[in-house]
This record gives structure tokens, C-alpha cells and sequence, in this order.
């Protein structure tokens, strides 16, 4: 039997990709995302090559990822794809302790983000 397959949230010109628990903080992980919002996939690839943030890797291969899905399983045109969205949100938090001085603790927080990448066909106005 099994369940009912699940009605698609995107519309039919879109694809999408997502990356979880990436280890970066959200807000660290929205200034890489902002830097590819609403461009053309071929001029966000070439800025997260050259970002010297370290995040920019995975964002890259996220990017990568949703452009594939775009090609082999929704048979969209790469060369007409724009990232509509990259959105952030958070992940769990890893609590680790630090001694100080005097008897004292230092709280250490390591968040996790996950990212969405949101690819869409767009027609070529000439």
C-alpha cells in the first residue's frame, strides 16, 4: 500500500537542493547566500569560486546540486536558470564548556545551519 505520493511545492520551472546541518552560523552562512541571490547560476557559480569564505564550498556544491536536479529530473534549460531563492535556517546548537577564571565557566555555542537553494527557468528577453 504505502502512502500517497506527495503533491510538489515548487512549480513546474523550479528545482531545488538543501543542505543540512552545515557547520556555520546561520548569520555566517546568509552573507555567502546573499551573494548569489537572484543571479544567473553561471555568475554565482564564478563569485563562490573566488569567495574567500570558507562556507562558500558547500554553498557551491548545494548550487551544483539544485542545478542538476534542474537538468536530470526536470529537464529545465542550465544555460536559463537563476537562483530564485537561498534561503537559511537553523539547525541544532552544540553546548561545549570552557573553564575560566575562578572557579568559573565559559559557554561555547557551535551552531549548525541548513541552506536551500531554490533554482528557476527563466525565458531569455532579447
Amino acid at each position: 500500500m504505502g502512502k500517497p505520493k506527495r503533491e510538489r511545492t515548487l512549480k513546474d520551472n523550479e528545482a531545488q537542493a538543501v543542505a543540512r546541518m552545515m557547520r556555520v552560523s546561520p548569520q555566517k552562512l546568509n552573507l555567502v547566500a546573499e551573494l548569489i541571490r537572484g543571479k544567473k547560476v553561471s555568475t554565482a557559480l564564478a563569485d563562490l569560486e573566488f569567495s574567500r569564505k570558507r562556507i562558500a564550498v558547500q554553498v557551491k556544491k548545494t548550487l551544483e546540486s539544485a542545478v542538476a536536479n534542474a537538468e536530470n529530473n526536470h529537464d529545465l534549460d542550465v544555460d536559463s536558470l537563476i537562483v530564485a531563492e537561498a534561503h537559511v535556517g537553523k539547525a541544532l546548537v552544540m553546548k561545549r564548556f570552557r573553564p575560566r577564571a575562578r572557579g568559573r565557566v565559559g559557554r561555547i555555542m557551535k551552531p549548525f545551519s541548513n541552506l536551500t537553494v531554490v533554482v528557476r527557468e527563466v525565458e531569455e528577453t532579447a
